[in-house]
């Protein structure tokens, strides 16, 4: 019963998102997190999961996988400007995350990068470049760590909330 208020404030806020434009995938928990930009924008996979304080800008299409975690106070940008540029224009690039990808806590993720499946980003880090997939990430600038040892996974981030296992039982 505790839970029955974030249970239903996390349906309103996914209906919302839906009908201005989000494609949302079944089985997802969005908490409180800032979008900018346009939402036809964005698509999140199911069973996908994403933090509160988590900062999301749409100047391009940010496409999100389905059973990926995006831990909180998470930023994704899809705009940056020209350093040389004279007019200093927004220059803008889609930002993709793979399946079963792990963003962990106030990591960053800057226009122009692809997250390969699978793959994980230290809390923290500055994702500049591509993340192949399977491999771990850390740093400012996140440098590859190591690759995962396991490449096949059947977790459901979505599913280790207490809020979605309230509501759906285990």
């Amino acid at each position: 019963m505790l839970l029955l208020g974030r249970l239903l404030a996390a349906s309103r806020r996914q209906r919302a998102l839906r009908r201005q434009g989000a494609m949302l995938g079944e089985l997802v928990m969005i908490n409180a997190v800032e979008f900018e930009g346009t939402l036809r924008c964005f698509s999140l996979g199911t069973g996908s999961f994403i933090g509160k304080r988590s900062f999301i800008q749409l100047h391009a299409p940010v496409r999100v996988g389905a059973h990926v975690a995006i831990n909180e106070g998470v930023r994704i940008l899809t705009g940056t400007h020209g350093l040389d540029d004279p007019a200093w224009r927004l220059k803008v690039a889609p930002v993709v995350i793979g399946d079963y990808a792990w963003i962990a806590t106030d990591a960053i993720i800057l226009p122009g990068v692809t997250i390969g499946e699978g793959a994980v980003v230290g809390a923290g880090s500055v994702v500049g470049r591509d993340v192949q997939p399977y491999t771990v990430v850390a740093g400012n600038p996140a440098r590859f760590i190591r690759a995962r040892a396991a490449q096949t996974f059947t977790y459901s981030p979505v599913r280790s909330s207490a809020v979605v296992e309230a509501w759906m039982g285990k």
